[in-house]
Parts: C-alpha cells; sequence; structure tokens
C-alpha cells in the first residue's frame, strides 16, 4: 500500500475510534511530514483524501481539523464496539453456536500419515486433465465464465447416473442427480430440507463425525444405533417406539469399522422407510475402492419406494481440490432440493464440471479408478504387515475389505489419547476412534489412512509410530 494511503488510513481510524474528536486540529503537513520522516507531498496526498472523504475539514489559513460529523459520535461507536467485542459469543445464533461449538470438519492440508481417508495424488493424470479442460474451454468459449444450471451440468448429471447405474446398481437418471461441492453439502442439505429442529434422526454409532456435526448443527437428536460387523443393528430401528424421521448410513465401508452392511438389513430397512414415510440417507462415499469380492448393490438400487437420498463424491475417487459431489433424489425432492441449494453457493464450477464429465464419458474415469484400486489393495496389504511386524505388541489391526483407511484397536495399556498426541510429536497423524462413539465406553484405538501413502512411506511412518509408542508406553 502507497505510504500516503497508510498515513491516510491509519488517520482515519483514529477518529473513527473517538482519539481525534470533531474539531480537534492535526498537524500542519510540513510538521508532520518531519515527525514521520517523509516528504511533505505524502502527508498533503494523505490530508486531501481525508478531506474528499468528508473525515476532515481543511481553512485557508488555519490548518487541518477533524470535522463535525452530527449524525455520528466516535466515543459512542468505540463503546458500542468494545461492548460487541465482549459479548461476541451471544451474537450467534443456536445453529451458529452449534456449528461453532463443533469445530466444523477439517482435512489435512497435507497429506501426512496415517490420515485416514486421503486418495493418492501423485498418480493422477494430470496432463490429461489439462488437455481436456483445454477442449471444454475452446469449445464452450465464454459460456463457461457464466453462472452455471444449479442442478448441475446436463452432461455431468447424465455420466454420473450411468456410471453408478452400471457399477452400484442404482437407478438414476440425470434428472433425479444434483451435483453439488462435496458430500459434506449433500448431509447438511438433507438436515435442513427434510428435518425440523428437534426432531429425531438414527445414526450409526460409531459414526461419520462430518455427518453427526451436520445434523446437530442442525439441531437434530441424533439417535445412535449399535453397529456390529454385518452394519448397523436395523432391529433396534425398526423396534424403536420413538421412530424417527431419517436414519444415515455409510453401507458399502461403514465409517470407521469398515463393516459392510448385509443385505437383509438393507430390505429391512427399505420397508421401514416405506412403511413409516421416513428417509434413508446413504453416503457411498468410497465404495469405488472395494478389495474382496463384488460389492453389494447400492441400498438405493433396491428400494423400489423412492425412500432413499443416495449421496456420492469425487473427493476419494480422484482429488481433493476437485470440490465435486452430488446426491441423487426421489422425483419429489429435485426441485426443493436443488432450490435449496441455489441459497447456499449457487452452482457448481461450469468448466470443472464439463472436464469431469469428459474424463467420465472418455472412459479415463473408470480406467483410473481401477488402477487405483490394485494400488490401494496392495497398500493395505503393505499396510497390514508392518502392522503385525512392527507394531502387534500395542494394536491390533482390523482389515477392511474396502475402503481407504483401517481401523486398529490398542490392545496395551497406553491410553488412546497418549498414543495419538505422541505421534502427532514425531509428524504422524491419528484419527482416535473413541470420540467416533455416542457413548464414552467406545472401543480405544484409532484409524490409519494407507491410500496416499508410497510402501516406503508407510515402512518408515509405522517404525517411527513403534518407536515413539515404545518411548511412551517405557516412560
Amino acid at each position: 500500500m502507497p505510504l500516503h494511503a497508510r498515513i491516510q488510513r491509519a488517520i482515519r481510524q483514529l477518529i473513527v475510534d473517538g482519539a481525534l474528536g470533531p474539531g480537534k486540529p492535526l498537524p500542519a503537513s510540513r510538521a508532520l511530514a518531519k515527525s514521520l520522516d517523509v516528504s511533505r507531498d505524502t502527508i498533503e496526498a494523505a490530508y486531501a483524501q481525508l478531506h474528499a472523504e468528508g473525515f476532515i475539514d481543511r481553512r485557508v489559513g488555519s490548518g487541518s481539523f477533524v470535522a463535525e460529523m452530527t449524525e455520528f459520535t466516535p466515543s459512542r461507536r468505540l463503546s458500542h464496539r468494545n461492548a460487541l467485542l465482549r459479548n461476541q459469543a451471544t451474537n450467534l445464533s443456536k445453529r451458529g453456536a452449534a456449528m461453532f461449538r463443533g469445530g466444523g470438519v477439517r482435512e489435512p492440508l497435507v497429506p501426512r500419515a496415517f490420515a485416514p481417508g486421503l486418495p493418492e495424488t501423485r498418480s493422477f493424470p494430470l496432463q490429461l486433465w489439462e488437455r481436456l479442460e483445454r477442449q471444454v474451454l475452446k469449445e464452450s468459449g465464454t459460456r463457461a465464465l457464466l453462472h452455471g444450471d444449479p442442478q448441475g451440468s446436463e452432461p455431468l448429471r447424465r455420466a454420473i447416473a450411468d456410471y453408478i447405474n452400471l457399477e452400484r446398481g442404482a437407478r438414476a437418471s440425470a434428472d433425479s442427480v444434483l451435483v453439488l461441492t462435496s458430500s459434506q453439502q449433500a448431509m447438511t442439505l438433507c438436515a435442513i430440507m427434510l428435518l425440523d429442529s428437534g426432531e429425531r434422526i438414527f445414526i450409526e454409532d460409531p459414526a461419520y463425525y462430518g455427518a453427526r456435526k451436520a445434523f446437530d448443527a442442525a439441531g437434530l437428536e441424533c439417535v445412535p444405533i449399535r453397529v456390529d460387523c454385518q452394519g448397523i443393528v436395523a432391529e433396534r430401528i425398526i423396534d424403536d417406539p420413538h421412530k424417527a424421521r431419517a436414519v444415515f448410513l455409510t453401507p458399502s465401508h461403514q465409517f470407521p469399522t469398515g463393516a459392510t452392511l448385509a443385505l437383509d438389513r438393507r430390505l429391512a430397512l427399505i420397508e421401514w422407510a416405506a412403511r413409516h414415510q421416513t428417509w434413508i440417507i446413504e453416503d457411498d462415499y468410497d465404495s469405488e475402492f472395494h478389495y474382496a469380492g463384488k460389492p453389494t448393490a447400492c441400498v438405493q438400487g433396491l428400494d423400489p419406494h423412492n425412500r432413499t437420498i443416495y449421496i456420492g463424491t469425487f473427493t476419494k475417487s480422484l482429488f481433493p481440490g476437485l470440490r465435486i459431489g452430488y446426491v441423487v433424489l426421489p422425483p419429489q425432492l429435485v426441485k426443493p432440493m436443488t432450490a435449496a441449494r441455489t441459497l447456499l453457493d449457487g452452482h457448481t464450477a461450469s468448466v470443472a464440471q464439463l472436464t469431469l464429465a469428459r474424463f467420465m464419458e472418455g472412459g479415463h474415469f473408470g480406467a483410473y479408478v481401477r488402477m487405483m484400486r490394485g494400488i490401494y489393495a496392495e497398500r493395505l496389504g503393505i499396510l497390514t504387515r508392518l502392522m503385525r511386524t512392527h507394531l502387534s505388541a500395542f494394536v491390533e489391526p482390523r482389515v477392511p475389505i474396502g475402503g481407504l483407511q483401517m481401523p486398529c484397536m490398542l490392545k496395551c495399556d497406553l491410553s488412546e489419547r497418549a498414543a495419538i498426541d505422541a505421534a502427532r510429536r514425531v509428524g504422524i497423524e491419528l484419527l482416535g476412534l473413541s470420540a467416533l462413539h455416542a457413548s464414552d465406553n467406545g472401543e480405544a484405538g484409532f484409524l490409519m489412512g494407507f491410500a496416499a501413502y508410497t510402501p516406503a512411506e508407510l515402512e518408515v511412518a509405522a517404525r517411527k509410530l513403534a518407536a515413539v509408542l515404545r518411548t511412551v508406553k517405557n516412560a
């Protein structure tokens, strides 16, 4: 910022804060220039701008004075501002306070072992993506710079529907897809559009922290339902006398246990939702990466009653910076959800959408996912071996059949908090499992991501973690 502008702003702030009251004379330009060791022209430029804005009066032969402003009393403004600073918390709505207390959902900016949920990005075909993006810009021209369709570009919606129908057994059309920036945005939309504050929603226990925070922020009552090796215990939901307006599921790879929801439980929940006119919110966040057999069809594809809302994202399958997710909606929800989305962020960036559509239409998405599925399966095997070789005295790995992370349960007298803090001190990121449970008696352990790290990086981190845990245990 130019020097005269800095001086002008400093004087302006003194006037606004009341430190320089109405009618108070300002130093002569020559004297102030000497005091600040700047040229007189610099001070004159600052005073001229203050005069033009109405903050000071300049009187020939008398000098410059703080202007008299009849509608503004600086001392009151200053005291009011200080009062606001003292009472900031009271200015938040109940929903705003809940969102602030929840701390938001923060993802690591730079991957470091063993942060969970992060895909490998170094293998992404960036040159191919750039070529497709150039094609989009060449063909679309300046049209790509305008506002986009709030529901999402039609080519991308069609490509998404074709893909999930083929790969996930969904029942989707381009008209039923709403393109968003993330699965987190989809969960927030579901919370505020389908349920009123105070209404109940069944969630898995343990549960994905982003979902719980979205529902808490909307003022919903989250009712935890136990998860076992076959997913959420559906009988608890069906037999609950108080009922709820919705249930949130991660049926392909339950977060964080990795369990797959059994088919009979899926069908039972579908019938429950139809009978009570409730909603199933299905988060299919990383189903592309299934390493043992063919993945089970999604709940949405099994539901003939149109009571299931299917959430997907490209954050895990491609790269987090893409910021494109989507939701497949029952016909009656498409227009309301699209209208609500316009109040949040309008639409998703058109160039990214059209580039992704071309990436999928050309078969590149399917080929990339198949390649990464093999890489991730290999890295899961490597991490499992490393855990059993270097960390068997501390943790028991529970090898999942898919996903980007592995739960490991503590089996020594070391506390979860102590293990996580010790790991962080040596540059290792672990997500504690006990905090993902609704009660305080959740099993201690942590979630270990493996997808974003090479075999060499996994080995270095495993050895480092073993060493620091031994040090803490023996201290």
